[in-house]
């Protein structure tokens, strides 16, 4: 939950700012994003299979990767 408090001299602009920077740093429209509809088990899984070969296959070319 992202709770703001105002500060004397703050003027809105700054609070909306202040509340927009929290409210993406809390990540709250990625999970709502992802708790709208049910994933089968099996689905999560090969998502999560997909994101580690991506990572790995990353990792793998940067170690190789020459700087000119």
């Amino acid at each position: 939950m992202v709770v703001i408090t105002k500060k004397k001299g703050e003027t809105k602009d700054a609070l909306f700012r202040k509340f927009s920077r929290m409210f993406i740093n809390e990540d709250i429209v990625t999970t709502f994003k992802k708790k709208q509809f049910y994933k089968k088990p099996s689905i999560v899984r090969k998502e999560e299979e997909k994101e580690r070969r991506k990572n790995r296959y990353a990792r793998k070319t940067k170690m190789y990767r020459r700087y000119d």
